[in-house]
């Protein structure tokens, strides 16, 4: 299981991510933290195995109640990049503009995790 990361850790990188905004990127040290925190954050929320959360390369998680998965590919899973996946989870950005721009990739019947969204860190 990997380390848990500390709301003051969770925050710091969000914090570096927010700051270097548009302008530059954010170490890649801090992008990991940020994304896996959010990741941590909605595992924590949703607790389960029927929906697969991943945010290449940096994390997955499985979350909310329902059917568990356990080989070959999940059939309810949501995948973004991590600017998308940082936006939706701290509310910068609507779960439905987001797929309508082709930034979600998200199939089966549990994929839509927009009523979990945004997460308050």
């Amino acid at each position: 299981m990997p380390r848990r990361i500390t709301t003051d850790e969770g925050r710091t990188a969000l914090e570096a991510v927010h700051a270097a905004g548009e302008a530059s990127l954010p170490s890649r040290t801090d992008l990991a933290t940020a994304v896996r925190y959010l990741l941590q954050l909605l595992a924590e929320k949703a607790p389960g195995n029927s929906v697969e959360v991943r945010v290449p390369p940096f994390g997955a998680v499985q979350v909310v109640e329902g059917p568990r998965h356990t080989r070959g590919t999940p059939p309810n899973v949501v995948e973004t990049d991590s600017a998308t996946w940082i936006a939706l989870a701290t509310g910068q950005e609507l779960w439905t503009d987001a797929a309508a721009q082709g930034r979600i990739l998200a199939s089966g019947t549990r994929a839509d995790i927009s009523d979990l969204l945004p997460l308050r860190p």
